[in-house]
């Protein structure tokens, strides 16, 4: 009986299940991190089982992990489009932290570093110049309340440098507009002080006067039914998905050439620091990034020394 409990344990599902609970509470993954891992392993616990009736890990192999590559790379969604490279990877990081996960426990299983990522697509850093930046605040309408809360969704993105998520957590009772600033807890679990340009805090408080409301959420719907107050107003919260559209429909509006999204203006925030000479210790900070080499993909295109020296010896 012990046997066959331990055997029961040990399958691909169960395993999968200890594993996220280990990253939730050893690891301090934020609750989109989960979701995502949880989706990623369950196309895979999916994928196996259909191909190689199969709901034991011990048994996979590199072989095996080929196929899957290939069956995500011709995967199409219900629009016929297949997967980017990037969101591939995705799927094989999540599998290479699982099995790092089971060696670390003792579980027989593949080797992690026997699987390899894809090649990462080549990508430049996407940016807005200040001009642009400017371009996109000013397109929402101020003649509607939802324009109003636009325009400071957008100042307070560029001002603070916050991921989407950390942006649709924030709670209108942590804001100090007078000090401007704010704490937060970031990716990781870790916690870092936000500051607020006085713009931004100027628009924030304009837009925090005109709610009528009590509801806890800094960012909520402007329409639609209206949530249960001894909820505090959560079902009234934007998504990150609607944070998101946000910025996309203004983008649209302002017709600016590239795609932009609340990361492009994180990378503005960040590029514009450096470029007015902000050092890169600070900006890694302000950022809320674990290691300085993360932050390090700007410096080169804001370095204004190194150019000046190109300059210099290549007239």
């Amino acid at each position: 009986m012990t046997k066959q409990k331990s055997t029961e344990d040990l399958t691909l599902k169960k395993l999968i299940h200890r594993y996220l609970t280990w990253i939730e509470i050893e690891k301090n993954y934020s609750k989109y991190t989960l979701e995502k891992y949880a989706h990623y392993l369950a196309v895979f616990q999916e994928w196996l089982a259909k191909h190689y009736q199969q709901e034991y890990i011990e048994r996979l192999t590199p072989e095996i992990v080929r196929h899957y590559r290939v069956y995500l790379s011709r995967h199409e969604d219900q629009f016929g489009r297949t997967m980017s490279m990037a969101t591939q990877s995705y799927y094989i990081i999540s599998l290479r932290s699982f099995l790092r996960y089971l060696a670390r426990k003792g579980i027989k299983s593949l080797a992690p570093e026997k699987i390899d990522l894809p090649k990462a697509e080549s990508r430049s850093l996407k940016f807005l110049s200040r001009e642009q930046v400017e371009r996109l605040l000013t397109m929402p309408s101020l003649q509607k309340p939802e324009g109003l809360r636009d325009r400071t969704v957008m100042e307070v993105l560029f001002s603070t440098g916050l991921r989407v998520s950390e942006m649709a957590k924030l709670d209108r009772d942590k804001i100090d507009l007078k000090q401007r600033e704010f704490g937060i807890i970031g990716k990781g679990r870790r916690p870092r002080v936000v500051f607020l340009t006085q713009r931004a805090a100027d628009w924030l408080a304009r837009y925090l006067h005109s709610r009528e409301d009590a509801n806890k959420p800094l960012w909520i719907r402007i329409a639609g039914k209206k949530s249960d107050p001894t909820t505090g107003g959560e079902k009234m919260r934007l998504t990150v998905r609607s944070i998101q559209r946000i910025v996309e429909k203004y983008r649209l509006l302002a017709g600016l050439p590239i795609k932009v999204s609340p990361h492009v203006l994180r990378h503005s925030f960040a590029t514009s620091l450096l470029q007015n000479g902000a050092d890169l210790r600070s900006v890694q900070e302000m950022l809320g990034h674990k290691n300085v080499s993360t932050t390090q993909i700007y410096t080169h295109v804001t370095n204004p020394q190194l150019k000046q020296v190109h300059d210099k010896f290549l007239k």
